[in-house]
């Protein structure tokens, strides 16, 4: 049996295999406090439990599943927005979780994230120009003012908004406008890797490909690395060489993503895929919808056995109750899956 930390070993569909994040074991727990003046530990939510992967430079691994999974949490988590609880980030060779302070502000201007609400994520008291300016000014990389806004120009520019745009204020802009200023923010340092924490679901249909099209656009100019986090299976299949799928803080299947949708063989990823809608009505015709039972188990109490045996179609007494949950084994070449009946399907 393969161990968990073996799983990021999976191919990519990338034209380069060199490892740019390495993330083996990384756990993301909130405390659960009791009393008032003096607090006390009594639980703790599992946001992220022991979750593996490696991304390859260049490439765009998805990472989909339910609300409340902790997807946003792990991208979070490997840029060390939130300090992990255990576990190893490798970003171009450095381990980010001890990293020293100075350090790791240094290696910021190569790690950019792209926020899921363009409403929340940009500062109302502030111009376009000096949000996309923020970072160049923190980093004190542009110190000629002239050079810094004709720079900042060609970045709005770049995402298709107008570069005399950059005196006015976000409440002037659209909502797929504002995400396209934050793009150009995450852009500014010209960094190597984004996470890209559901950058289009807070956006109007008719403007969720326009946006996908240009971070496809941008990914192929810059050489930009993607961790794309979603819910929208559609997207992530057109825009993703590999997909993880997690389910309550755990990644339960990781493949390319044709492997994926083609071959799904964890019950979850089954049930997920069998919901998304086929522009086709006889097949859609001959579809069979896999409905779960119940809703997903708190990430502060998991159930005994595998973390989905309470929704599992396929569960069986025992193994799936009282073993503990299973890890990642690749049981097909580039194909990782966590299901103790995985040699069943």
């Amino acid at each position: 049996m393969s161990s968990p930390a073996a799983a990021p070993a999976a191919t990519s569909t990338s034209s380069n295999h060199e490892v740019i994040l390495s993330v083996k074991n990384l756990k993301k727990h909130f405390p659960i406090n009791s009393g008032v003046i003096i607090q006390r530990q009594i639980g703790a939510v599992k946001a992220v439990d022991d979750v593996s992967f490696d991304v390859m430079k260049g490439e765009t691994l998805g990472l989909v599943g339910e609300s409340g999974c902790g997807k946003s949490t792990t991208g979070r988590t490997v840029l060390q927005l939130y300090k992990p609880t255990s576990g190893s980030v490798v970003f171009e060779g450095k381990e980010l979780s001890t990293i020293a302070t100075n350090e790791l502000r240094h290696m910021r201007r190569k790690m950019q994230m792209i926020f899921q609400d363009p409403f929340a994520s940009l500062n109302p008291r502030m111009s376009v120009g000096n949000i996309v300016a923020e970072p160049l000014k923190i980093h004190n990389v542009i110190q000629n003012k002239f050079e810094l806004q004709e720079y900042v120009e060609s970045l709005l520019q770049r995402v298709g908004l107008n570069p005399y745009y950059v005196n006015r204020y976000p409440h002037e802009f659209s909502g797929g406008q504002r995400q396209r200023i934050g793009i150009a923010r995450a852009l500014a340092l010209k960094p190597t890797f984004i996470v890209a924490d559901e950058p289009i679901s807070a956006l109007d249909v008719s403007i969720q490909a326009q946006v996908v099209n240009l971070l496809e656009d941008l990914q192929e100019e810059f050489n930009l690395t993607y961790l794309f986090i979603a819910h929208d299976l559609s997207m992530v299949r057109h825009i993703c060489d590999r997909v993880a799928v997690m389910y309550l803080g755990k990644i339960v299947e990781l493949g390319t993503t044709d492997e994926v949708y083609n071959n799904p063989l964890h019950p979850y990823t089954q049930a997920l895929l069998s919901a998304v809608p086929v522009p086709d009505p006889l097949i859609e015709k001959k579809r069979q919808r896999i409905i779960l039972k119940g809703d997903v188990p708190s990430p502060a109490r998991p159930p005994v056995g595998c973390n989905f045996n309470t929704r599992c179609p396929v569960a069986v007494p025992g193994i799936c109750y009282q073993e503990p949950d299973p890890p990642l084994e690749e049981v097909e070449p580039g194909h990782w899956v966590a299901c103790h009946r995985v040699t069943d399907f």
